[in-house]
């Protein structure tokens, strides 16, 4: 006992908690979404799942026209992403090794693909903020939450 309460102390947990059932669900309240940075410019982003989540990861992010992840294509340590675009429009070019992809989605437009693939993004709206919410399963690690060339 007097180990389990040790622990608990060196986590900042209260012993209680272990035999407690786990809340339903975490709210993350609209205007309080912890700001986060993969890089890029002209973008802001923000994490709308509590950091604690792991099994996905949901970020909201908000380009100025032209704005993008970089000239650099990306990739995610993931299994799946999704985006959809809730604002705006949004490029998305892919690289393969035979090949180069690309598709632009408007407003209400959704795409599924393997983050795992080098890839980059920019808005090609004309006027406005472009607004895209972006779900990747599983989370990415804390140390992942930087683009990776």
């Amino acid at each position: 006992m007097a180990a389990l309460i040790r622990l608990c102390q060196a986590l900042d947990l209260a012993v209680g908690s272990l035999f407690e059932p786990p809340p339903a669900g975490e709210v993350v309240r609209r205007g309080e979404y912890p700001p986060i940075s993969f890089g890029g410019s002209g973008l802001r982003e923000f994490l709308l799942t509590p950091r604690g989540e792991h099994r996905l990861q949901a970020i909201v992010t908000e380009l100025d026209a032209d704005g993008g992840s970089g000239p650099e294509p990306h990739t995610l340590p993931g299994d799946v992403e999704f985006v959809y675009v809730l604002d705006g429009l949004l490029r998305l070019d892919f690289e393969g090794s035979e090949r180069r992809e690309s598709t632009t989605l408007g407003p209400g437009d959704a795409l599924t693909f393997t983050p795992g693939i080098p890839h980059q993004f920019r808005s090609v709206a004309q006027l406005g903020t472009t607004r895209v919410l972006w779900v990747i399963s599983p989370a990415l690690p804390d140390g992942a939450r930087h683009r990776q060339p």
